[in-house]
C-alpha cells in the first residue's frame, strides 16, 4: 500500500505545500487564502490514504472523488497565489495537476472494475 505512486506522490505534495504556506506566512499573503490552500493541499493525500482502507469498492470510489475534489480547490488556490503575485514557482500547479490525471485515471479505472 505505502508504494503506491499515488500515495507517494500526494504525501511529497502535502509536504511541499506545507513548505509553500511557510514561504506565504513570511510574504504576508493573505492568511484565508494561506489556510485555504493548506487545508486542501494536505487533505489530497488523507483521503487517498483513507481509500487504501476503504470497506469496498464503492467507499474507494467515494474517498478518491473527494481527494479529487480537494485536488481541483488545490489547484485553485496555487492559481490565486500565483497570479496574485505572491507565489511564483509554477511547479506546485504541475504536480498538483499530474495527481489529479493519476486521480482521474484511478477513479475511471476502480468504476470500470466495479461494473465489470
Amino acid at each position: 500500500m505505502t508504494d503506491s505512486p499515488l500515495i507517494v506522490k500526494s504525501k511529497a505534495f502535502a509536504l511541499e505545500v506545507i513548505q509553500a504556506c511557510k514561504g506565504l506566512r513570511v510574504a504576508k499573503c493573505e492568511s484565508a487564502l494561506i489556510n485555504q490552500f493548506l487545508r486542501s493541499g494536505t487533505s489530497i493525500g488523507a483521503n487517498i490514504r483513507e481509500a487504501f482502507y476503504a470497506h469496498g469498492k464503492a467507499d474507494f470510489i467515494a474517498k478518491l472523488q473527494i481527494a479529487l475534489k480537494e485536488c481541483s480547490e488545490t489547484e485553485y488556490w496555487i492559481e490565486l497565489i500565483i497570479e496574485s503575485g505572491y507565489y511564483h514557482d509554477k511547479t506546485l500547479l504541475d504536480k498538483c495537476t499530474e495527481i489529479k490525471r493519476i486521480l482521474i485515471a484511478s477513479l475511471n479505472t476502480a468504476k470500470e472494475n466495479n461494473n465489470g
